[in-house]
């Protein structure tokens, strides 16, 4: 799929204003068919659907798909979006503009945010800091990008003179809805893990009477960033988020339970180095470090560059980046998460063990009674008991329980 040309004659600027009163009207004024919209329409309503669909939306309510996605999208008019990037890489705006071939995403991106991005606006210096401050003095949507250091006053990241925690209660001040995207602006990320010399935090940290929506992961998977985007044009409303204040319909199953390489895992079959033959043959990555039984993203579903690949597909554990502090608790990235229950269907009786399924005397038993028994109590444990991950404790969601009424999946440090 390739990028849209701008209309015969028109700058790629003048292609991103808004010409029409919907955003409908401008995605047909920068070349968009209604044929090409609803393909992508189809994209969002299936990263809606991966959630649990009575957490998503009332049971009255009509179902979410790419014809109703479209047709509220279509009728939107011009909201007014002030995207800030504050302490961070620029990352998950780039991760935003791939998020399916920098086509209609691409488009949508710079007709929402065309009122201030610094990324990707042709705007600078005081016409910048304008647009900033005419949109801040109304109604708009806010997406952060970005840590907010606090140190030394703020002088760790300055914009227009002002320091980033300014920047942001500023925009947040009139915010109808607040999005903090990425590791950085959900809690910190790098810069804020150990020894923190920016005192960097997340947004939240911050903006503490509004509800934030957390768009986990770094940097998160762009069409989970334009969902949660679309989300609130369509319904009007914030999606349903989990503990952490993330989209359930994003957020709310393991990497480990929708991993390609779980079958693996349940086999007892693992890459012990990265060159053995068990990494050629594409075994579980859980003995060198997958942190995916302690994370919570949609990544080996949607997966990245219009479903190309992802970490663990191109052979690297999973790092746990749509954690919150992952980076002080999953370090060393190559070390095995402890007492993860697993289940060895090729090990033998004596390597199970009676004592794995909670007896309190060994016994004799046939080989493939007790791989049975290990395997029914080992599922057990993976559904609904806590992780002990690195000494925290890490819920997994029990199908019986309301997601609102778990506790919160992990404990917040000291």
């Amino acid at each position: 799929m390739t990028s849209l040309p701008p209309p015969t004659g028109a700058t790629p600027v003048e292609a991103s204003r808004w010409r029409a009163p919907t955003l409908g009207g401008n995605l047909a004024h920068v070349g968009v068919s209604r044929r090409d919209f609803l393909a992508f329409c189809g994209v969002l309503a299936g990263v809606f659907a991966m959630g649990d669909a009575a957490l998503a939306r009332p049971a009255s309510a009509q179902p979410i798909t790419a014809e109703l996605i479209a047709d509220r999208l279509s009728a939107v008019t011009k909201p007014p979006v002030v995207w800030l990037q504050l302490q961070e890489c620029t990352g998950c705006v780039e991760s935003t503009l791939r998020s399916g071939g920098a086509t209609i995403e691409e488009a949508v991106l710079r007709l929402l945010s065309v009122n201030y991005n610094e990324l990707v606006m042709a705007a600078a210096g005081d016409a910048a800091n304008r647009a900033l401050d005419e949109t801040n003095a109304s109604d708009h949507i806010l997406v952060v990008n970005g840590s907010v250091p606090r140190g030394e006053g703020g002088a760790y990241c300055t914009i227009g003179g002002k320091s980033a925690e300014q920047v942001l209660r500023e925009s947040a001040e009139h915010a109808s809805a607040i999005l903090a995207v990425g590791a950085c602006a959900v809690w910190g990320s790098v810069q804020a893990s150990r020894p923190n010399p920016t005192d960097a935090v997340g947004v939240d940290q911050i903006i503490t009477d509004k509800p934030i929506v957390n768009i986990a992961g770094c940097p998160p998977i762009g069409e989970v960033i334009t969902a949660a985007v679309s989300y609130i044009l369509t319904h009007d409303d914030l999606p349903a988020v989990d503990g952490e204040g993330r989209p359930l319909f994003a957020y709310d199953q393991r990497v480990h339970d929708s991993c390609p390489r779980r079958p693996h895992f349940d086999a007892g079959q693992f890459v012990r180095t990265f060159d053995d033959e068990a990494a050629r043959m594409g075994w579980c990555l859980y003995d060198v470090g997958c942190k995916g039984p302690s994370t919570f993203s949609a990544c080996p579903i949607i997966q990245w560059n219009q479903h190309t690949s992802w970490p663990i597909g191109a052979g690297h554990p999973c790092v746990g980046c749509t954690e919150r502090r992952f980076f002080d608790r999953f370090t060393p990235f190559y070390q095995t998460l402890p007492d993860v229950a697993g289940l060895g269907v090729e090990a033998t009786a004596e390597a199970v063990g009676w004592g794995l399924v909670g007896a309190t005397a060994a016994g004799v038993a046939a080989h493939a009674g007790l791989t049975a028994l290990r395997r029914t109590a080992a599922r057990r444990r993976a559904d609904g008991a806590p992780l002990d991950a690195l000494g925290e404790k890490v819920w997994l969601p029990d199908p019986s329980v309301r997601h609102d009424a778990l506790p919160s999946r992990s404990t917040e440090e000291e």
